[in-house]
Protein backbone atom coordinates (compact mmCIF):
# COMPACT_ATOMS: atom_id res chain seq x y z
CA UNK A 1 0.00 0.00 0.00
CA UNK A 2 0.95 3.40 -0.89
CA UNK A 3 2.79 5.51 1.60
CA UNK A 4 2.04 9.68 1.05
CA UNK A 5 4.57 11.66 2.44
CA UNK A 6 3.44 15.01 0.97
CA UNK A 7 -0.69 15.69 0.34
CA UNK A 8 -1.67 18.52 -0.98
CA UNK A 9 -5.49 19.19 -1.00
CA UNK A 10 -7.57 22.10 -2.45
CA UNK A 11 -4.64 25.15 -2.20
CA UNK A 12 -5.11 28.36 -3.15
CA UNK A 13 -2.91 31.42 -3.23
CA UNK A 14 -3.62 35.08 -4.85
CA UNK A 15 -1.66 37.97 -5.05
CA UNK A 16 -3.84 41.53 -5.21
CA UNK A 17 -5.88 40.57 -8.30
CA UNK A 18 -3.56 37.68 -9.80
CA UNK A 19 -4.95 34.28 -8.74
CA UNK A 20 -1.55 31.92 -8.75
CA UNK A 21 -3.04 29.01 -7.62
CA UNK A 22 -6.03 27.97 -7.96
CA UNK A 23 -7.96 24.39 -5.93
CA UNK A 24 -4.56 22.20 -7.01
CA UNK A 25 -4.27 19.04 -5.04
CA UNK A 26 -1.79 16.12 -5.32
CA UNK A 27 0.30 13.32 -3.32
CA UNK A 28 3.89 12.30 -3.85
CA UNK A 29 4.48 8.76 -2.18
CA UNK A 30 7.23 7.24 -0.81
CA UNK A 31 9.94 5.55 -2.97
CA UNK A 32 8.20 8.12 -5.76
CA UNK A 33 8.93 10.91 -8.34
CA UNK A 34 6.26 12.87 -9.35
CA UNK A 35 7.15 15.27 -12.85
CA UNK A 36 5.83 18.42 -11.47
CA UNK A 37 5.66 20.43 -14.89
CA UNK A 38 4.40 23.35 -16.20
CA UNK A 39 5.58 27.03 -18.47
CA UNK A 40 6.96 29.84 -17.00
CA UNK A 41 4.38 31.64 -15.10
CA UNK A 42 2.12 28.89 -14.21
CA UNK A 43 1.94 28.38 -10.62
CA UNK A 44 4.98 26.22 -9.72
CA UNK A 45 7.26 28.35 -7.89
CA UNK A 46 4.04 29.53 -5.72
CA UNK A 47 3.17 26.16 -4.98
CA UNK A 48 6.65 24.88 -3.98
CA UNK A 49 6.88 27.53 -1.76
CA UNK A 50 3.56 26.92 -0.16
CA UNK A 51 4.78 23.45 0.46
CA UNK A 52 8.11 24.67 2.37
CA UNK A 53 6.21 26.98 4.46
CA UNK A 54 7.53 30.01 2.56
CA UNK A 55 4.05 30.93 1.60
CA UNK A 56 0.77 30.34 3.21
CA UNK A 57 -2.00 29.06 1.47
CA UNK A 58 -5.31 31.20 1.22
CA UNK A 59 -7.07 27.99 1.32
CA UNK A 60 -6.73 23.94 1.51
CA UNK A 61 -4.25 22.16 3.59
CA UNK A 62 -0.48 20.76 3.04
CA UNK A 63 0.00 17.68 5.16
CA UNK A 64 3.21 15.82 5.89
CA UNK A 65 2.83 12.12 6.24
CA UNK A 66 4.21 11.83 9.83
CA UNK A 67 1.18 11.44 11.49
CA UNK A 68 -0.61 13.71 9.39
CA UNK A 69 1.47 16.94 10.49
CA UNK A 70 -0.63 20.12 9.16
CA UNK A 71 2.66 21.62 7.96
CA UNK A 72 5.75 19.63 6.08
CA UNK A 73 8.31 19.40 8.44
CA UNK A 74 11.56 21.30 7.50
CA UNK A 75 14.35 18.71 8.97
CA UNK A 76 12.66 16.19 6.82
CA UNK A 77 12.40 17.97 3.45
CA UNK A 78 15.32 19.01 1.09
CA UNK A 79 15.13 21.54 -1.39
CA UNK A 80 17.10 22.34 -3.98
CA UNK A 81 15.95 25.74 -5.55
CA UNK A 82 16.26 26.62 -9.16
CA UNK A 83 17.95 30.24 -8.06
CA UNK A 84 21.22 28.66 -6.78
CA UNK A 85 22.39 30.46 -3.87
CA UNK A 86 25.58 29.65 -1.58
CA UNK A 87 27.63 31.01 0.49
CA UNK A 88 30.83 32.39 -1.81
CA UNK A 89 33.29 32.55 1.01
CA UNK A 90 32.84 29.52 3.27
CA UNK A 91 34.66 26.37 2.62
CA UNK A 92 32.20 23.19 0.84
CA UNK A 93 33.25 20.67 3.74
CA UNK A 94 32.40 23.33 6.27
CA UNK A 95 28.74 24.41 4.33
CA UNK A 96 27.78 21.23 4.06
CA UNK A 97 28.48 20.31 7.54
CA UNK A 98 26.72 23.50 8.53
CA UNK A 99 23.60 22.95 6.27
CA UNK A 100 23.15 19.38 8.07
CA UNK A 101 23.61 20.67 11.43
CA UNK A 102 20.73 23.05 10.36
CA UNK A 103 18.64 20.10 9.82
CA UNK A 104 19.65 17.91 12.76
CA UNK A 105 22.59 16.08 12.33
CA UNK A 106 25.20 15.81 14.82
CA UNK A 107 28.47 16.75 13.60
CA UNK A 108 30.33 13.60 13.96
CA UNK A 109 27.89 12.43 11.13
CA UNK A 110 27.05 15.44 9.27
CA UNK A 111 30.91 15.64 8.26
CA UNK A 112 31.15 11.59 7.50
CA UNK A 113 27.74 12.06 5.45
CA UNK A 114 29.90 14.96 3.69
CA UNK A 115 32.86 13.38 2.92
CA UNK A 116 30.74 10.14 1.34
CA UNK A 117 28.85 12.53 -0.55
CA UNK A 118 31.27 14.80 -2.15
CA UNK A 119 33.23 11.15 -3.02
CA UNK A 120 30.56 10.14 -4.93
CA UNK A 121 30.38 13.14 -6.70
CA UNK A 122 34.47 13.31 -7.13
CA UNK A 123 34.37 16.59 -5.43
CA UNK A 124 36.66 15.37 -2.54
CA UNK A 125 39.53 17.69 -3.48
CA UNK A 126 37.69 20.86 -3.40
CA UNK A 127 36.47 19.98 0.45
CA UNK A 128 38.73 22.59 1.52
CA UNK A 129 38.20 24.83 -1.23
CA UNK A 130 35.94 28.21 -1.10
CA UNK A 131 33.00 27.67 -2.59
CA UNK A 132 33.51 30.73 -5.17
CA UNK A 133 36.47 28.52 -6.73
CA UNK A 134 33.87 26.08 -7.71
CA UNK A 135 32.69 25.74 -11.09
CA UNK A 136 29.58 26.48 -12.12
CA UNK A 137 28.43 22.85 -12.42
CA UNK A 138 30.43 21.97 -9.44
CA UNK A 139 27.89 24.36 -7.41
CA UNK A 140 25.25 22.73 -8.64
CA UNK A 141 26.28 19.28 -7.11
CA UNK A 142 27.23 21.01 -3.83
CA UNK A 143 24.03 22.88 -3.44
CA UNK A 144 22.46 19.45 -4.74
CA UNK A 145 24.14 17.68 -1.90
CA UNK A 146 23.23 19.94 0.43
CA UNK A 147 19.37 19.52 -0.18
CA UNK A 148 19.61 15.32 0.35
CA UNK A 149 22.65 15.29 3.22
CA UNK A 150 20.41 14.92 5.92
CA UNK A 151 18.48 11.57 4.68
CA UNK A 152 14.93 13.81 4.03
CA UNK A 153 11.72 12.19 3.14
CA UNK A 154 10.94 14.51 0.88
CA UNK A 155 13.54 16.42 -1.94
CA UNK A 156 12.13 19.11 -3.87
CA UNK A 157 14.34 19.28 -6.93
CA UNK A 158 13.58 22.58 -9.18
CA UNK A 159 15.41 22.13 -12.13
CA UNK A 160 18.04 19.88 -10.71
CA UNK A 161 20.42 19.44 -14.23
CA UNK A 162 20.64 23.19 -14.89
CA UNK A 163 24.42 23.69 -15.79
CA UNK A 164 25.27 20.06 -15.79
CA UNK A 165 27.62 19.06 -18.72
CA UNK A 166 26.33 15.23 -19.90
CA UNK A 167 28.60 13.07 -18.42
CA UNK A 168 27.05 14.63 -14.80
CA UNK A 169 23.62 14.97 -15.75
CA UNK A 170 23.76 10.91 -15.97
CA UNK A 171 25.13 10.76 -12.73
CA UNK A 172 22.70 12.62 -11.07
CA UNK A 173 20.02 10.69 -12.50
CA UNK A 174 21.71 7.82 -11.23
CA UNK A 175 21.71 9.36 -7.60
CA UNK A 176 17.98 10.53 -8.02
CA UNK A 177 17.12 6.93 -8.92
CA UNK A 178 18.90 5.80 -5.97
CA UNK A 179 16.90 7.59 -4.17
CA UNK A 180 13.91 6.91 -4.89
CA UNK A 181 14.82 2.97 -4.48
CA UNK A 182 15.95 4.16 -0.93
CA UNK A 183 12.36 5.39 -0.13
CA UNK A 184 12.56 9.01 -0.58
CA UNK A 185 9.59 11.21 -1.87
CA UNK A 186 11.05 13.56 -4.92
CA UNK A 187 8.75 16.26 -6.46
CA UNK A 188 10.79 17.38 -9.75
CA UNK A 189 10.29 20.25 -11.73
CA UNK A 190 12.27 20.54 -14.53
CA UNK A 191 11.92 21.80 -18.39
CA UNK A 192 14.04 18.97 -19.58
CA UNK A 193 11.28 16.84 -20.48
CA UNK A 194 13.52 13.81 -21.88
CA UNK A 195 14.98 13.60 -18.19
CA UNK A 196 11.55 13.63 -16.94
CA UNK A 197 10.20 11.14 -18.72
CA UNK A 198 13.25 8.82 -18.26
CA UNK A 199 12.61 9.40 -14.39
CA UNK A 200 8.94 10.00 -13.51
CA UNK A 201 6.35 7.81 -12.09
CA UNK A 202 3.43 10.20 -12.37
CA UNK A 203 2.98 13.73 -13.81
CA UNK A 204 1.33 16.72 -12.52
CA UNK A 205 1.54 19.24 -15.54
CA UNK A 206 -0.39 23.27 -13.89
CA UNK A 207 -1.27 25.98 -16.13
CA UNK A 208 -2.06 28.73 -15.45
CA UNK A 209 -3.16 28.18 -11.74
CA UNK A 210 -4.89 25.15 -12.10
CA UNK A 211 -4.41 21.39 -12.77
CA UNK A 212 -4.62 20.28 -16.63
CA UNK A 213 -2.98 16.74 -16.58
CA UNK A 214 -2.25 14.16 -13.48
CA UNK A 215 -1.76 10.56 -13.45
CA UNK A 216 0.70 7.96 -14.40
CA UNK A 217 3.18 8.67 -17.55
CA UNK A 218 1.96 5.55 -19.28
CA UNK A 219 -1.68 6.15 -18.90
CA UNK A 220 -1.52 9.81 -19.67
CA UNK A 221 0.55 8.31 -22.80
CA UNK A 222 -1.68 6.26 -23.24
CA UNK A 223 -4.95 8.51 -22.80
CA UNK A 224 -4.12 10.76 -25.58
CA UNK A 225 -4.71 7.62 -28.54
CA UNK A 226 -2.19 8.57 -30.95
CA UNK A 227 1.34 6.62 -31.59
CA UNK A 228 4.61 7.58 -33.21
CA UNK A 229 6.53 5.60 -35.59
CA UNK A 230 9.98 5.84 -36.65
CA UNK A 231 10.02 4.07 -39.86
CA UNK A 232 13.35 3.49 -41.81
CA UNK A 233 12.43 2.67 -45.34
CA UNK A 234 13.62 2.16 -49.51
CA UNK A 235 11.19 3.15 -51.64
CA UNK A 236 8.65 5.95 -52.06
CA UNK A 237 6.46 6.97 -49.02
CA UNK A 238 5.51 10.20 -50.79
CA UNK A 239 1.52 8.68 -50.77
CA UNK A 240 1.70 7.49 -47.37
CA UNK A 241 2.57 11.33 -45.80
CA UNK A 242 -0.88 12.04 -47.76
CA UNK A 243 -2.77 9.14 -46.13
CA UNK A 244 -5.71 10.28 -43.62
CA UNK A 245 -4.53 9.86 -40.43
CA UNK A 246 -0.82 10.41 -40.70
CA UNK A 247 1.04 13.19 -39.90
CA UNK A 248 4.71 13.66 -40.85
CA UNK A 249 6.65 14.90 -38.01
CA UNK A 250 9.97 15.28 -39.14
CA UNK A 251 11.36 13.11 -42.50
CA UNK A 252 14.99 12.41 -43.93
CA UNK A 253 15.86 10.71 -46.84
CA UNK A 254 15.05 7.05 -46.12
CA UNK A 255 13.27 7.93 -42.40
CA UNK A 256 10.06 9.14 -41.48
CA UNK A 257 8.80 10.15 -37.74
CA UNK A 258 5.22 9.53 -38.15
CA UNK A 259 2.21 10.41 -35.73
CA UNK A 260 -1.03 7.97 -36.28
CA UNK A 261 -4.59 9.68 -35.20
CA UNK A 262 -6.36 6.93 -33.44
CA UNK A 263 -8.05 5.14 -36.41
CA UNK A 264 -4.87 4.40 -38.02
CA UNK A 265 -3.34 1.80 -35.64
CA UNK A 266 0.51 0.35 -35.89
CA UNK A 267 -1.20 -2.81 -37.26
CA UNK A 268 -3.23 -1.22 -39.91
CA UNK A 269 0.07 0.90 -41.25
CA UNK A 270 2.22 -2.41 -41.30
CA UNK A 271 -0.75 -4.09 -42.98
CA UNK A 272 -1.87 -1.82 -46.00
CA UNK A 273 -0.31 1.64 -46.01
CA UNK A 274 3.56 -0.04 -46.31
CA UNK A 275 3.31 -1.98 -49.05
CA UNK A 276 5.46 0.13 -51.51
CA UNK A 277 7.99 0.47 -49.65
CA UNK A 278 10.58 -1.92 -48.06
CA UNK A 279 10.74 -1.35 -44.30
CA UNK A 280 14.17 -1.44 -43.08
CA UNK A 281 13.05 -1.10 -39.36
CA UNK A 282 9.99 0.06 -37.40
CA UNK A 283 9.91 1.28 -33.90
CA UNK A 284 6.31 2.24 -32.43
CA UNK A 285 6.08 3.97 -29.42
CA UNK A 286 3.83 6.56 -27.63
CA UNK A 287 4.05 10.57 -28.22
CA UNK A 288 6.63 11.99 -26.20
CA UNK A 289 5.88 14.06 -23.51
CA UNK A 290 7.31 17.43 -25.21
CA UNK A 291 4.72 17.04 -27.21
CA UNK A 292 1.82 16.14 -25.01
CA UNK A 293 3.08 19.40 -23.20
CA UNK A 294 2.76 21.65 -25.70
CA UNK A 295 -0.36 20.30 -27.29
CA UNK A 296 -2.10 20.67 -23.58
CA UNK A 297 -0.93 23.77 -22.43
CA UNK A 298 -1.74 25.26 -26.32
CA UNK A 299 -5.32 23.89 -26.21
CA UNK A 300 -5.77 24.83 -22.97
CA UNK A 301 -4.89 28.63 -23.87
CA UNK A 302 -7.55 28.46 -26.88
CA UNK A 303 -10.55 26.84 -24.32
CA UNK A 304 -9.66 30.31 -22.35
Amino acid sequence: MATSVLTVDSIRKQFESVRAVDDVSFSVERGEILGFLGPNGAGKTTTIRMILGIFDPDGGTIRSGHGGAKRVEKERTGYLPEERGLYGDARVGDLLAYFAELKGLPRTEAQRRVTAWLDRFDLVDWQRSKVEKLSKGMQQKVQFIASVLHGPDLVVLDEPFSGLDPVNQDLLKEIIGDLRREGTAILLSSHQMNRVEELCDRIFLIHQGRRVLYGELDEIKESHGEHVVHLRYRGDATQLAKTDGVTVRSAEQGALSLILSPQVTPDRLVRELLSDVEVLALHVDRPPLHDIFVRTIGGSDEAQ
